[in-house]
């Protein structure tokens, strides 16, 4: 949106430092001044200004790659998971590019006294997992197709013990892809388990983590919006989506990935949606 034009610009302008550097104080300033605060609902909201200047003092941050981000209109973001603030950390990313994310979320979460009022305010989309994911699945078709940024892990959780590559998706964020067609966009994301490793009760202070996120081009799936979406279809759009996460995120690592990373899991019954792992 034209309003938020100079809030991309600033944040953008950090993608001509060298990779690595992290936003200049004077940047994350601006950014907490002037992103969005609209649509966001009053106890959304109010997480999100309690949050920003925690995020900002405890950590670094290296937000690149925002352009990707539609200014407006429905869109996926088909991110890596790594930690319980992965969720927190993709809010700013997000507001940073003058956008509002919805997540799907663990339908459990809805009931908590803290937790549940900024899911419920944010219009949020609540899982079950102990059902097949139709409800989930209908609501995020919606949502995107009433110009919403939705936000979604494919891996549906994160390992304790892992080395930080993705692991296998299911194929819930690819039959939306296809439903829908709207742009997927391939987000990666490294420092969140420096922060808060997957194992830890609390997080590590120093040294500073410094949150790293990328967002690539929008993964090309044109060619499978053609025919019916059966197995076939998902598990290649499954593949893609993957991969292109774990490209971005080869380039934050600087590493080579192994070869099997992301690789889809079977086709189960149901729609194969579940929420990140949060709270």
């Amino acid at each position: 949106m034209a309003r938020y034009d100079r809030l991309r610009r600033i944040t953008q302008g950090h993608d001509r430092r060298r990779s690595g550097r992290a936003l200049r104080l004077w940047r994350k300033l601006a950014i907490w001044l002037l992103m969005p605060r609209r649509d966001r609902g009053f106890w959304y909201g109010f997480a999100i200004d309690v949050l920003w200047p925690v995020l900002m003092a405890v950590a670094r941050w290296d937000f690149r790659g925002g352009r990707q981000v539609p200014t407006s209109g429905g869109a996926l973001l088909a991110v890596n998971h790594l930690s319980h603030v992965d969720p927190i950390v993709l809010v700013a990313y997000v507001l940073s590019q003058g956008r509002v994310p919805r997540f799907l979320a663990m339908k459990e979460l809805w009931g908590m006294t803290v937790v549940g009022a900024p899911l419920r305010g944010g219009r949020h989309i609540p899982v079950d997992r102990k059902a097949s994911g139709v409800e989930a699945y209908r609501a995020a078709v919606e949502a995107v197709r009433q110009g919403e940024v939705v936000v979604l892990y494919p891996e549906g959780g994160f390992a304790e013990h892992s080395d930080g590559w993705p692991r296998a998706a299911r194929t819930g964020i690819a039959r939306i892809a296809l439903e829908t067609g709207a742009p997927v966009i391939p987000v990666a994301q490294w420092g969140s388990n420096h922060l808060l490793p997957p194992t830890a009760s609390r997080p590590t202070l120093l040294p500073r983590a410094t949150l790293r996120v990328l967002a690539g081009r929008p993964v090309a799936l044109d060619d499978l919006r053609a025919g019916r979406i059966g197995r076939t279809a998902l598990q290649d759009a499954t593949e893609r989506i993957m991969g292109r996460i774990t490209e971005q995120l080869a380039v934050l690592r600087d590493e080579e990935p192994p070869r099997d990373t992301g690789a889809p899991e079977p086709a189960r019954s149901g729609v194969d949606l579940q929420p990140p792992a949060v709270g």
